[in-house]
């Protein structure tokens, strides 16, 4: 049996310096491991930091975006209405323009015997058929007088080749148009109850009314916003 044998001073001083080694190591790799734990936190940290901060980004331009394309499409749609409101302006005006000539070379037509005479002759006839009765009035122009009177035999003899009979037609000389019209006539039947307004100037009224969808198309083409045509 082997006895147990005391520790030098130096052989105690060895066994304290391997284990204060020793401690030493593990407080190391101890320390180490926290460090790269620690690191690892901070990255995993760090990344879902960016993540939201890049997100919040993302977000705050995504709105700012919506918003510069709303307020695009806004000025884009009222730049559109304002534009359209102006073509149509100059369109009304152009065609208001064109009536006013119309209108002004109206007087100027009755300057033309031949053609005056057969526009009368036509203006007497619908009159004549619209009305269909056996004795009606004319009224016109004292200075039209002349060529009424022809156009009146004229129109009477179509309105007994057409229908079949006779039928008096008489120049009213007691209420005649006022001169200031650029000419035309008015008839009168129904005992004086009925009077259709043949002048010129109502029938530019009439072709203004009336062919007003015609002459828009022909001056500016079909209108693409319509869906429906009578």
């Amino acid at each position: 049996m082997s006895q147990a044998h005391a520790l030098s001073d130096d052989q105690v001083a060895g066994e304290l310096k391997k284990m204060t080694a020793f401690i030493r190591q593990e407080a190391l790799e101890k320390a180490k491991e926290i460090e790269i734990k620690a690191d690892e936190e901070f990255a995993i940290e760090k990344s879902k930091l960016v993540r939201q901060e890049t997100a919040a980004i993302d977000s705050h331009y995504e709105k700012k975006f919506k918003q510069a394309a709303m307020s695009q499409q806004i000025t884009r749609s009222k730049v559109a209405n304002q534009t359209r409101l102006e073509i149509l302006k100059e369109r009304e005006a152009l065609l208001n323009h064109l009536f006013d000539e119309a209108g002004k070379r109206l007087s100027g037509f009755s300057g033309d015997k031949g053609k005056y005479k057969g526009l009368l002759e036509k203006l007497i006839l619908q009159g004549l058929y619209a009305l269909n009765e056996d004795h009606v009035w004319i009224r016109a122009r004292k200075v039209d007088y002349d060529l009424v009177g022809s156009a009146i035999g004229a129109a009477a003899k179509e309105f007994k080749t057409q229908l079949g009979r006779e039928i008096k037609v008489e120049i009213d000389e007691q209420r005649p148009l006022p001169e200031g019209l650029a000419g035309g006539i008015s008839i009168v039947g129904g005992n004086g109850k009925i009077d259709i307004n043949n002048t010129l100037e109502e029938r530019l009224k009439l072709l203004e009314t009336d062919s007003l969808p015609t002459i828009r198309t022909t001056l500016f083409g079909p209108n693409a916003n319509r869906k429906f045509y009578d």
